[in-house]
């Protein structure tokens, strides 16, 4: 009775170490994510995240269709390339073949990465149209944000295709904040609860 006693002890200690850390892509335990319920900071915060994630940096790549956005007006892709199933372009028509690793030299040639894409076609992940509600609640949904946990999306902030948007190439314009201003604001929005705008 003892023993077992000692071995669900020692078992609930170990689970709550385990909650209490998040893992990285390696497996090795990171910083815990401490979350903060402040729903005004929250809320500001997000403000701003919003008016990043809908400039033509961010939405061009999370249209509400299945045909990318272009130009700071958010017209159509002039080629009009699919979605696929990848998010990557369909046949002989995929994003690669103009995007390349690094952007194009030149006024409005095409913007480079070496992971350019689409969301995929089962989690599009659309931006455009969504209102500062919606938007926030499809973020850190993970049936609707690729299925990322907390500080899988916090870490999203320095993902490489993310800041990209902030070099895109000469003639296009740049978000509203600097990648600095909105990874403040992201962090901050998360970490004091992640908090949805009222719906108007």
């Amino acid at each position: 009775m003892k023993k077992s006693f000692i071995v669900m002890a020692a078992t609930s200690v170990v689970m709550i170490i385990m909650m209490a850390f998040s893992f990285d892509d390696a497996g090795q335990p990171s910083s815990p994510v401490v979350i903060k319920k402040d729903s005004v900071a929250s809320v500001a915060a997000f403000k701003d995240v919003y008016a990043v994630l809908m400039s033509p940096r961010c939405m061009n790549c999370h249209p509400a269709g299945d045909i990318p956005l272009q130009g700071d007006d958010s017209h159509l892709h002039a080629m009009f390339p699919k979605r696929g199933v990848e998010g990557k372009g369909v046949y002989a028509m995929k994003c690669s073949n103009c995007h390349q690793p690094t952007n194009l030299p030149g006024l409005h040639e095409p913007p480079g990465n070496p992971n350019w894409h689409l969301p995929p076609a089962n989690m599009k992940m659309v931006f455009q149209g969504k209102t500062p509600n919606q938007l926030a609640k499809q973020l850190v949904d993970p049936k609707t944000n690729g299925h990322k946990s907390m500080q899988q999306l916090i870490e999203h902030a320095d993902d490489d295709l993310v800041l990209a948007g902030w070099n895109p190439g000469e003639g296009r314009t740049l978000p509203p904040l600097s990648h600095a201003q909105f990874k403040k604001a992201w962090m901050t929005w998360l970490k004091n609860g992640a908090y949805a705008p009222r719906s108007n």
